[in-house]
């Protein structure tokens, strides 16, 4: 699966990069956990080399804003802020809604 774009209600623009890119039979298999990132010039040159956004020291990097695992997809959520800043309990909430609608929307799983 590939890094999708999003906008919250406050405008505030993200990159959601799927953890895994995972495939069985050849048909994606869905991650449970996606890195959430500000979407700027910087972190977007990197996309060409998602390895260094998936890097140990995702703390460091200013742009990194957390991670959003899914325990039970459609109802049981998790938001860990583990980097430098944090989502307000409404970014997450918009983050989630666009997830979901990603995770239930497979043709967007290759665009």
């Amino acid at each position: 699966m590939k890094p999708f774009f999003i906008t919250t209600a406050n405008h505030l623009s993200l990159i959601v990069l799927p953890d895994s890119d995972a495939h069985a039979d050849g048909h994606p298999v869905l991650t449970y956990t996606y890195s959430i990132y500000r979407r700027d010039a910087s972190v977007l040159t990197r996309l060409n080399q998602p390895d260094k956004l998936l890097q140990l020291s995702k703390k460091d990097n200013p742009d990194y804003l957390g991670y959003i695992t899914f325990e039970q997809p459609g109802k049981v959520f998790s938001y860990f802020a583990d980097g430098e800043d944090e989502l307000s309990p409404d970014e997450v909430t918009d983050v989630i809604e666009e997830i979901n609608h990603f995770r239930d929307t497979p043709q967007l799983w290759t665009l």
